[in-house]
């Protein structure tokens, strides 16, 4: 599910419902309430871009769009045409200004040609405003029908944009310092704000609720049709069940559509790609990694993990960088970038994990830019490829992930664990760890008498 159908649902899918509230009593004609929300939708994103970003003009802006949402909802039993196309206007001035300062938004294309992403983003936009669009409508139908909801919807539906609005206006009353800065506020803010997913949870929801508040009606709808025999007054009470039943299972598919958008989004498609299992491997007793070669030829990425003596995971990957020929490219799986977080391969592309950098593969294992970072020294022959310990100790601050293992006290031969050991020392190539700070300070003082032969490297 793309990223602009489920945010440009979270950013207008309660004013949506709002608008629908709107049309019950007070719009008419289908033609201004489209330009209206056209012209309101251009003037908020260009407010959103124009407008300056000091806090000062923030919180005033946010005053202002709260004090629109309480006179909506204390004016929206007014009769007035003109009012109503007016209130339209102004929730979607307010929800399209911060829809633009979504800084993703400019990911819509990142070249300057029409191609496949830009297409595939834009239809998702399109999707998301015509969901939107059959929420109100919806919304107003059921609500025309059934008088008794339309005060409760408007006010679950104020009050949803009115909490994280609240939110935000006392978190720039703090940062201006007109507001003390306590706990129970800070509380209070951080619950509140930057919780756009629960806006099309709570939108799909009431949806189901209205649906569900139509259901009686529908029934009783059945049963007149049934009882009706009358040829003429039986086909009008067919058509009049027929189309309640259209207006319940539209709701219903609406609001299902909008909470799976979501709940695809949150579990599958915001999640960072995964890392293919890296393969452990070990020191050879001549103190090399040994990789056959028929074993990384595919031009498939090959990921495998060392275990430094200190715990650190070290993650390299092999991939053969040519279709016709074998060149590797031996890498750790880090960028000096971003970090540790890794390559993944999707088809034919290795993406990086942490900012989704398209590698060039026959560019890998050369330095710079995203690539990751080359392994030096590393041999190969018709048979396998070797790495000595040198070439993957030197990955070993690219990496944070720490592998728990029991290690030994060489002062007293304790049992302990390298990640919980306060106390560690680096002697003859290898890392020591301590059950004590004695022993440590016995060890620092006198290597030698501890690990007999070895030369401090």
């Amino acid at each position: 599910m793309s990223y602009f159908f489920v945010t440009t649902l979270q950013a207008f899918l309660c004013i949506a419902l709002l608008c629908g509230v709107n049309g019950v009593r007070r719009t008419a004609g289908l033609r201004p309430l489209v330009w209206i929300s056209l012209l309101a939708l251009a003037a908020g994103g260009w407010l959103g871009l124009q407008l300056p970003t000091s806090q000062t003009v923030q919180l005033v802006l946010t005053g202002v769009e709260i004090l629109v949402l309480l006179l909506f909802l204390f004016t929206w039993r007014l009769p007035s045409t003109r009012l109503g196309y007016l209130s339209q206007g102004v929730l979607i001035v307010g929800a399209a200004r911060h829809w633009v300062q979504d800084p993703n938004l400019g990911a819509v294309t990142t070249t300057h040609v029409l191609n496949t992403d830009l297409l595939l983003n834009i239809t998702a936009l399109v999707g998301a405003f015509a969901l939107l669009a059959l929420a109100a409508v919806l919304c107003a139908m059921l609500l025309r029908r059934m008088p008794r909801t339309l005060w409760p919807t408007a006010l679950a539906v104020t009050l949803l944009l009115l909490v994280p609005l609240a939110g935000d206006l006392l978190l720039l009353l703090m940062k201006l310092q007109m507001l003390p800065l306590t706990k129970s506020l800070l509380s209070f803010v951080s619950r509140v704000t930057n919780n756009a997913p629960w806006f099309n949870w709570a939108g799909a929801v009431l949806l189901v609720v209205l649906a569900a508040c139509w259901l009686p009606e529908l029934q009783r709808r059945r049963a007149v049709r049934r009882q009706t025999h009358e040829p003429i007054a039986h086909r009008l009470a067919s058509a009049r069940y027929l189309g309640a039943r259209r207006l319940l299972l539209s709701t219903l598919c609406t609001g299902v559509l909008i909470a799976a958008g979501q709940l695809y989004w949150d579990q599958v498609a915001s999640q960072p790609p995964r890392l293919s299992e890296a393969k452990p491997v070990i020191l050879e007793k001549d103190g090399k990694v040994h990789i056959p070669i028929e074993q990384v030829r595919d031009g498939k990425l090959h990921r495998f993990v060392w275990v430094a003596d200190d715990g650190k995971a070290v993650r390299f990957f092999v991939i053969n960088r040519y279709p016709d020929k074998l060149r590797l490219g031996v890498v750790f799986d880090a960028c000096l970038l971003c970090g540790d977080q890794g390559y993944v391969m999707e088809g034919n592309q290795v993406i990086c994990v942490a900012c989704g950098v398209h590698i060039f593969i026959p560019s890998i294992g050369k330095a710079g830019g995203c690539n990751p970072v080359p392994v030096e020294d590393w041999q190969t022959d018709n048979h396998e490829l070797t790495l000595s310990k040198a070439s993957l100790e030197a990955g070993v601050n690219y990496f944070s992930t720490v592998i728990s293992m029991k290690v030994t006290d060489p002062v007293n031969g304790a049992t302990l664990t390298n990640d919980k050991a306060e106390y560690k020392f680096s002697y003859a190539g290898k890392t020591w760890f301590f059950a004590s700070e004695a022993n440590y300070n016995r060890f620092r003082n006198a290597p030698e008498q501890f690990v007999p032969g070895a030369k401090e490297e």
